[in-house]
């Protein structure tokens, strides 16, 4: 384990004012260059929208599976990974590609329907790794295998949404899978050659600030080697943005925000990779909060806040 040595800025896996690790440090370190996530939509379904565990889906989630920011939703695979990938290399010139398939439950099919998806962009030479996303009820040993044989070919990772571990929370989001259910797919994961990213999402339907930073403690005792810290969005069309315009609940200030993810990258691992610390709302579909559209200022405000409490990732988890 890292010791840490107190100076301006004690944490190690940064290379500029962060005080966590970012997702851009991980690849930029690893590969030397800018790792663009091209997000595709391969068609899949959920088995809590398709009637399996439910029909309505997670009572936050998006008509497009969480998949808003795809620009070409019904265009093919490998069009939209070309077409995505050019308007990265737009902003990034020289930037690689990872696919990440990332509409609804992407590993919820049988092997071979999974090969014939996956295959094709495993084989291309401008497809540096490639990330799925997927429910941890949607994991099936054979399809763990596939991915982890897969893995030794290219960089792969697995997203899994726990977004909390509060019973009551769970229930109201109708997520139709244990938490436990979680648990153990995060363990298979480990024994594979497979790296695995675990979603959570801050401002739920009246759980505490504790409670938030309870999830993230939690989690900690479990392997795993990244998260996405997400702000609650509310988006026009889905289950939760209809019951808060009939009975509005609570939703953290910018500012409350801060403070709890503050809190949260305390108590996260001190080496595990902060993917994101606010997710992406479409502006034209996002009811609530609308300072969560201004990504860099909430990001300046954690990094000026950490600076100012000299705190940083795992100060209060696994230092030795």
């Amino acid at each position: 384990m890292v010791t840490v040595i107190e100076m301006n800025n004690p944490y190690p896996f940064s290379n500029d004012n962060k005080r966590y690790q970012t997702m851009n440090y991980y690849f930029r370190t690893k590969y030397g260059k800018k790792v663009a996530k091209v997000p595709l939509n391969a068609g899949f379904t959920c088995p809590n929208r398709d009637g399996t565990k439910g029909t309505r889906g997670c009572t936050f989630c998006s008509e497009k599976g969480s998949g808003d920011s795809i620009l070409k939703f019904d265009q093919d695979l490998q069009t939209q990974y070309e077409q995505g990938l050019a308007r990265m290399r737009k902003k990034w010139p020289d930037c690689l590609g990872f696919a990440y398939f990332q509409s609804y439950t992407n590993t919820y099919a049988d092997l071979e329907t999974i090969k014939k998806i996956y295959d094709p962009f495993y084989a291309r030479e401008d497809v540096l790794g490639v990330c799925i996303a997927t429910r941890a009820d949607c994991l099936e040993d054979e399809v763990l295998q596939y991915f982890s044989d897969k893995a030794k070919e290219k960089e792969t990772w697995i997203e899994i949404g726990l977004q909390s571990i509060h019973k009551k929370t769970i229930q109201n989001l109708n997520r139709c899978h244990s938490t436990e259910e979680i648990w153990d797919a995060l363990n298979r994961i480990q024994n594979t050659e497979i790296k695995s990213c675990v979603h959570i999402i801050n401002s739920l339907p009246y759980e505490t600030k504790q409670e938030m930073i309870d999830t993230v403690k939690e989690l900690s005792k479990h392997p795993f080697d990244a998260i996405k810290i997400h702000m609650l969005h509310l988006i026009q069309n889905t289950t939760m943005a209809k019951e808060y315009k009939e009975s509005p609940f609570p939703i953290l200030s910018l500012e409350e925000y801060i403070d709890v993810v503050v809190q949260q990258l305390e108590y996260l691992p001190y080496d595990c990779i902060i993917e994101r610390l606010t997710g992406d709302g479409m502006a034209d579909d996002l009811i609530a909060p609308k300072w969560t559209i201004k990504k860099t200022i909430v990001t300046n405000e954690i990094d000026k806040k950490m600076a100012r409490e000299n705190t940083w990732q795992g100060k209060k988890s696994r230092i030795s």
